[in-house]
């Protein structure tokens, strides 16, 4: 026996189709318009930050009531992008990517930041082979030596130490130190084990970093010497993406800003290694390092 199958009937089968089809995709769209993404630069081992971060994720989901991820980031480059793009909603930055993010979306906001980062540092280290030593005055005796900045995009391992350099040498990075490129190692863990390990002769990284490997054991300062410290400068932040407004209504970055400040829990705040806490911050707190970005030429005026 035969089964025809009508032209109405296989009409009506495919409209069926088609709003089932239309009521998934609707769904799945609804899921990700209601959901804060947020991530981080990877300024350290992205697997350890995908560790520390989940728990600020779920901390996050409990104080604003709406579901919350954390979207991990292979570089400082890649976590501008995802904020371009709308990828993610908010994000812990370094002073150099918050400020190229906000300059690349039309009303994003520096909402927290750490009590140290309004007065930043980075610090210069060496191999203690080298014979450098300590001082209060910038490092001369790096001239000519193997140095690895951290990431291209990083303020405390790449911004600030060229712009230092370039002002106390009246010289490039590549002009005053050996070779004729500028090395990075990708994150100031990395920089630190490689000025250690006589890789490089010198180096440049976040203060904090070096500080807490010291602390850890996972550093011997015996054999990665600081030989000078930075003036200070204004640094890390979260950055709010002006979608959340629209998504989760108005008055919702600001009840975003007040449970940053409020995260109180060591375990949290270990995620961005502040253990001080957070404070509230403003665009305005970074004008002063935008300008400088713009005169080394890493952000365009």
């Amino acid at each position: 026996m035969q089964h025809r199958i009508t032209r109405r009937a296989l009409a009506a089968t495919v409209l069926g189709l088609c709003a089932f089809v239309s009521s998934c995709s609707t769904e799945d769209v609804s899921a990700g318009e209601n959901k804060l993404v947020f991530t981080a630069i990877p300024n350290e081992n992205t697997t350890e930050l995908m560790q520390k971060f989940q728990p600020v994720a779920a901390y996050l989901e409990a104080q604003l009531g709406v579901p919350v991820e954390y979207k991990p980031a292979t570089n400082y480059e890649a976590s501008v992008e995802f904020f371009k793009n709308g990828d993610v909603q908010l994000a812990w930055f370094g002073g150099l990517t918050g400020v190229r993010a906000r300059d690349a979306v039309s009303g994003a906001t520096a909402i927290a930041q750490g009590v140290a980062d309004p007065k930043y540092h980075s610090y210069f280290i060496a191999n203690a082979d080298t014979g450098l030593k300590p001082g209060k005055d910038f490092p001369m005796g790096i001239a000519g030596k193997t140095f690895t900045f951290g990431s291209p995009g990083s303020t405390s391992g790449r911004l600030m130490p060229e712009y230092f350099i370039r002002k106390h040498s009246k010289q490039s990075p590549a002009q005053f130190l050996a070779g004729d490129q500028m090395n990075f190692s990708g994150a100031h863990d990395a920089t630190a084990k490689a000025v250690e390990a006589g890789t490089f002769d010198a180096g440049a990284l976040d203060y904090k970093v070096y500080d807490r490997m010291v602390e850890e054991g996972k550093l011997d300062p015996a054999k990665c010497v600081v030989i000078w410290q930075t003036p200070d400068y204004a640094d890390y932040n979260w950055t709010a993406h002006p979608v959340l407004e629209e998504r989760f209504g108005a008055g919702f970055t600001k009840k975003l800003q007040t449970a940053l400040i409020a995260m109180k829990d060591p375990a949290l705040l270990a995620a961005v290694n502040r253990p001080e806490g957070l404070i509230a911050a403003s665009n305005a707190d970074f004008e002063d390092l935008r300008q400088l970005a713009i005169e080394v030429g890493l952000v365009r005026q």
